[in-house]
């Protein structure tokens, strides 16, 4: 039996590492993950490395959003301006948009409390899984890298942090859904234009709907890349440690407990 891949001869696996990145299952504060997905819808569930459901809700998010002009109610409303934003917020959209958001808060709470039982009975089963892999577009492989470099790159554009430390499923999702972001709020023409010193020209070009999704997908990159990068680093340690003491370590060493200084 090859204990060193996870071919479900075991009940439970706390990770795996394939071609498409390193998938693991660690310990989550529920509350954070929750608090993601009312950030954005898909976020949290993105975080829990499900990817299917977290698509799914983030391209809901961005489709029902721009159809109900919620982004725009909302910058109406931090300007004070209440009544426009009443005007303009499409209720057919709306009603159909607040279910779906709640669902997106609440399973990604109760998909946290599981897995985090999961990992505890992982923990404890301890079975072997796979820290390389290989094939004939990518090579994947545990090692250590560093959480400032992952927080660096998704600074310079979101998606790159994934990259870094070989999520590769997350980090192309954000990246296509990062440029689309940047075509249609005018952003990288705004900055050019405030380069030139050209204000006013930047401020009328820039479209404000689609330019409040970026706080939200620059501070996933950045959070999704630094707790990745600290999990993976202590994955690689666990396994270290696991392969030298099973195939270094005498089988006569014993670990003396309760030991009392004379």
């Amino acid at each position: 039996m090859n204990n060193y891949s996870n071919d479900n001869t075991a009940r439970r696996y706390r990770a795996h590492v394939s071609i498409l990145g390193t998938t693991q299952i660690h310990l989550r504060n529920p509350y954070i993950i929750g608090w993601w997905s009312a950030a954005f819808p898909g976020f949290g569930h993105l975080l829990l490395s499900k990817y299917l459901r977290g698509f799914v809700l983030f391209i809901w998010e961005v489709v029902v959003n721009v159809n109900c002009n919620l982004n725009l109610a909302m910058i109406y409303s931090f300007q004070g301006e209440i009544d426009k934003a009443k005007e303009i917020l499409d209720t057919r959209w709306l009603l159909i948009y607040i279910p779906v958001y709640i669902f997106a808060i609440w399973d990604s709470y109760r998909t946290t409390v599981d897995l985090n039982k999961i990992f505890v009975l992982a923990e404890r089963e301890e079975h072997r899984f796979n820290s390389f892999s290989i094939g004939a577009m990518e090579i994947n492989y545990l090692d250590k890298r560093s959480p400032l470099m992952a927080i660096i790159w998704s600074l310079f554009v979101p998606g790159l942090g994934q990259l870094y430390i070989h999520r590769i499923t997350t980090a192309f999702f954000v990246i296509i859904w990062t440029v689309v972001f940047f075509y249609l709020s005018h952003g990288l023409e705004a900055i050019s234009l405030l380069f030139l010193g050209e204000i006013k020209q930047a401020t009328e070009v820039i479209n404000a709907e689609w330019l409040l999704f970026f706080p939200s997908i620059y501070g996933f990159a950045i959070f999704d890349s630094y707790i990745n990068t600290v999990e993976n680093n202590k994955l690689y340690d666990k396994e270290q440690r696991f392969y030298f003491k099973e195939n270094y370590q005498s089988s006569s060493f014993q670990v003396l407990k309760g030991l009392k200084m004379k």
